[in-house]
């Protein structure tokens, strides 16, 4: 594929593939790629294998996710003055080494780091400067948080790989499609192959554990699955 004229993947939105100025990358990290592509407001756009990935604003459901998680770490700030994370929602990560970019639902990441970042008035994290990113899935974009499908045409570079080749520690993975829902703890990336190494997997209503150096217990009783005929899916039931 040949630079400046990338494959758009986009959902819901529908944009043919376009002749851009510059990469996609490049206009991602200068804060040009949303205006360029016409994104509604709310809307994620990220370079996700070459692809640019717009993805709608989290629904209700998406986002009482992400907040059960947000409210967890403030119980253990609350309960440990020397708890050393912190979590920041939909900041970007710049994979500069890949040429990619993306956006997280969630980060956490040391404090000292995320003064020293603030402070600096960087656009986006590193790879570096992070510990631990979450993704819950969307019907319209589950495809890109996921490890790739091999076969059948379908393997392809994934946040999942990304994540991995970038070298972040962990990646906490929220799959909320009805055919199997849960929550699945990724670690010991592997930057040759693109690939995380371990995992560890919980049910929805299950707590979820994340173990040093988090040490953060996460209630999942309130997660459910995305509904046919929800306005996530737009489908009948």
């Amino acid at each position: 594929m040949r630079e400046g004229s990338p494959k758009v993947s986009v959902t819901p939105v529908d944009i043919e593939q376009m002749q851009l100025p510059d990469t996609a990358y490049n206009m991602w990290v200068r804060g040009e790629l949303d205006d360029f592509v016409h994104a509604p407001e709310g809307h994620r756009v990220e370079v996700i294998g070459g692809r640019i990935v717009v993805s709608p604003a989290p629904l209700l459901q998406h986002g009482g996710i992400v907040q059960d998680i947000v409210r967890a770490v403030f119980k253990m700030e609350a309960a440990d003055s020397d708890f050393p994370w912190e979590c920041i929602q939909a900041n970007g990560v710049d994979l500069f080494g890949a040429r990619e970019g993306y956006i997280p639902d969630l980060i956490l990441l040391d404090k000292q780091v995320y003064a020293t970042a603030r402070r600096s008035s960087v656009r986006y994290l590193v790879p570096d400067q992070v510990e631990l990113v979450i993704e819950v899935t969307s019907p319209s974009n589950a495809s890109e948080d996921r490890r790739p499908k091999r076969g059948h045409g379908r393997d392809r570079a994934t946040k999942w790989n990304g994540y991995a080749r970038a070298e972040v520690p962990y990646y906490l993975l929220i799959d909320r499609d009805p055919k199997s829902p849960g929550t699945t703890l990724y670690s010991i990336p592997d930057q040759g192959t693109g690939a995380y190494l371990h995992k560890e997997t919980w049910e929805f209503g299950e707590t979820v554990h994340l173990p040093e150096p988090f040490g953060l217990d996460i209630e999942t009783g309130a997660w459910t699955s995305w509904q046919t005929g929800s306005p996530e899916t737009g489908l009948e039931e």
